[in-house]
C-alpha cells in the first residue's frame, strides 16, 4: 500500500510494522502537512464483523486517553472497505529494539517502567485494561519518553462493555498473566503482571519463561514461580527484585493492589537508589540581578539590621518557651519527647490525579532535608478537593525499617490545611489511619498510635482557605 492515498488525505510512505490483524505505516497528512502513523486492518479481515468491531473499538477506546505516556489517536476512517486508525507518529524505536542490545541500566529500566505504569494507570482510571503489555507495544520518542500503544485487545473494566468475555484467551504468551492464559476474568492486575515481565526483561535481557510454543510458555506462567533476577544480575537492588516478583505473583490478589501502587514502589526504589549520590538542590527562589552602578552596601546594611532584629526577637521567643518556625531547638516542628526517628520523604502520593502521581514527586526530599526554607508543594488547584472530586493528596515518608512513631511534627508555610497520618508496609498502600485529622498550623504535632510500620503518609484532605496549594517545609518524628 506504500504510495496509496487514503481518504484523499493520508499518503502512505513506509511500512514500519505489521502484526496479526493490522499493519502500521508512516504517512504524510496532506491536509495538515505533518507525519502521522496509520494502522490499517489487514484486507482478509474486512468482511469479518467481529474483527472490524474490535478494530473500531480500539479507536474509540484510545481516543478517550489523553496522556503523555500513551500514543494519541487522531482520527479513524475507512478507505475502499479497509479500516484504518490515524495515530500520533513517534519517531523512534520500540522497547523490544532497545532490549535486543542487552540488559539496560537499572536506573533506565526503572524510569521506563514508571513511565509505562503512569500511562497504564491512567487507562485503568478511564476503565480500560490493555491486556497486551509487551515491549513491542511501547514506543520511545526522540527524548526517550515511553508511550504505550496498540490497545487492540483492550477491554473495558466493565465486562458487559468489553469486546471479549471470560473464556477467550488473547495476548502475547511471553508476557501473559496466569488468569489471562486460563481464559479467566482480567482486570488491572493483569497489566501489573505483564509490566512486571517487561521490567524483568529490561533488567536481564531475557523473558522469564521462554518456550517453543504458546501453550508451553503459557503453562510456565501459570505454574512456575518467576526466576531470580539477582542471580543473573547482582547489581539489581533486592527491593527491585522483590517488586518484580510481587508484580508477577500467580494469584492476582498477591500483586500490587493497583498500577498506581506499583508505580509508587518503583518511584521509591528509584529515589532510594539515587539517595547515595543525589545532591540536594538549593532552595528554589528567583535570581535577582543587581542593577549596574548601584552600590550593594546600603542594601547589605539594611539586611544586617534586619538579621539583628530577628535574632533579638528569636531570643525573646525562645526565652519565653514559645516555639518559632525552625527545625531546631524546641520548635513546633520538633516532637516534644522521645527518640528522634530519621524519616525520608520519598515521593508524593496522588492516586486520584489526572494523570495520577504528578505532584512534584522530585521535590519530595525537600520536606526532610533539614532546611526550613525548602519545601515540597502540591500541584495548584483552582477549586477545592470536594469540588473536583479529589479525596486528597499526600507525601510518603520512609523510616527505612518498621518503627512505631509516637509523634510526627509538620512545619508549613501554608497553614490551614487539613491532614491525617496514615501508615503501611509499602510506599503504595496505607491501610492504617494512625492519627486524628487535624487542621495544620505553621507547626503542628500529630499524636501517632498503632503498631510498627515502615511507611507513613501525610494525607492532605483539604486545602487552606483561599489557597491553591499546600507546602510542607519540614517533617520530624519520634
Amino acid at each position: 500500500m506504500v504510495g496509496d492515498v487514503l481518504s484523499d488525505r493520508y499518503e502512505l510512505e513506509e511500512l514500519v510494522g505489521s502484526g496479526g490483524m493490522s499493519s502500521v505505516y508512516r504517512a504524510h497528512d496532506r491536509l495538515l502537512d505533518r507525519k502521522v502513523a496509520l494502522k490499517v486492518l489487514h484486507e482478509q479481515y474486512t468482511g469479518d464483523a467481529e474483527q472490524v468491531g474490535r478494530f473500531r473499538h480500539e479507536a474509540r477506546a484510545v481516543a478517550t486517553l489523553s496522556h503523555p505516556n500513551i500514543v494519541t489517536v487522531i482520527d479513524r476512517g475507512e478507505h475502499e472497505g479497509r479500516q484504518f486508525i490515524v495515530l500520533e507518529y513517534v519517531d523512534g524505536e520500540n522497547l523490544k529494539d532497545l532490549i535486543r542490545s542487552g540488559p539496560v541500566p537499572v536506573t533506565t529500566a526503572v524510569e521506563l517502567a514508571i513511565q509505562i505504569s503512569q500511562g497504564l494507570a491512567f487507562a485503568h482510571q478511564q476503565g480500560l485494561v490493555h491486556r497486551d503489555v509487551k515491549p513491542q507495544n511501547v514506543l520511545l520518542d526522540g527524548d526517550g519518553q515511553a508511550k504505550v500503544t496498540d490497545f487492540g485487545i483492550a477491554r473495558s473494566l466493565d465486562v458487559q462493555h468489553g469486546m471479549t468475555q471470560t473464556g477467550t484467551v488473547l495476548g502475547t504468551s511471553d508476557y501473559i498473566a496466569p488468569e489471562q492464559a486460563q481464559g479467566q476474568r482480567v482486570d488491572e492486575h493483569t497489566d501489573v503482571y505483564s509490566l512486571g515481565v517487561v521490567l524483568y526483561e529490561l533488567l536481564t535481557g531475557e523473558v522469564p519463561f521462554p518456550g517453543e510454543n504458546f501453550v508451553a510458555v503459557a503453562m510456565r506462567h501459570i505454574n512456575e514461580p518467576p526466576p531470580g533476577i539477582r542471580e543473573r544480575r547482582p547489581d539489581v537492588p533486592p527491593r527491585l527484585e522483590a517488586a518484580v516478583h510481587k508484580a508477577m505473583a500467580k494469584d492476582a490478589r498477591d500483586r500490587f493492589p493497583s498500577m498506581s501502587d506499583f508505580r509508587l514502589e518503583l518511584e521509591a526504589i528509584l529515589a532510594e537508589s539515587q539517595g547515595a549520590t543525589q545532591v540536594v538542590a538549593p532552595a528554589r527562589r528567583p535570581v535577582r540581578r543587581r542593577k549596574r552602578g548601584v552600590s550593594p552596601w546600603p542594601l547589605l546594611l539594611v539586611v544586617a539590621a534586619l538579621i539583628a532584629i530577628g535574632a533579638v526577637i528569636a531570643a525573646l521567643v525562645l526565652h519565653s518557651g514559645t516555639g518559632v518556625f525552625s527545625i531546631h531547638r524546641s520548635s513546633p516542628t520538633t516532637p516534644r519527647s522521645g527518640t528522634r526517628v530519621s524519616l525520608s520523604a520519598v515521593t508524593a502520593y496522588d492516586p486520584f490525579g489526572h494523570p495520577p502521581g504528578q505532584e512534584h514527586n522530585a521535590d519530595a526530599h525537600y520536606a526532610t532535608d533539614g532546611v526550613a526554607r525548602t519545601y515540597w508543594e502540591t500541584e495548584r488547584y483552582h477549586a477545592s478537593f470536594a469540588e473536583i472530586g479529589k479525596q486528597g493528596v499526600g507525601l510518603v515518608l520512609d523510616a527505612k525499617s518498621p518503627v512505631q512513631l509516637h509523634e510526627l511534627g509538620i512545619a508549613t508555610a501554608t497553614p490551614g490545611f487539613t491532614a491525617v497520618i496514615r501508615a503501611g508496609d509499602s510506599p503504595g498502600a496505607f491501610p492504617y489511619t494512625v492519627s486524628s485529622s487535624q487542621v495544620v498550623s505553621s507547626g503542628t504535632q500529630f499524636a501517632i498510635s498503632g503498631g510498627q510500620h515502615r511507611y507513613y503518609l501525610i494525607w492532605i484532605t483539604s486545602l487552606p482557605p483561599g489557597s491553591e496549594s499546600v507546602r510542607i517545609n519540614e517533617v520530624e518524628a519520634t
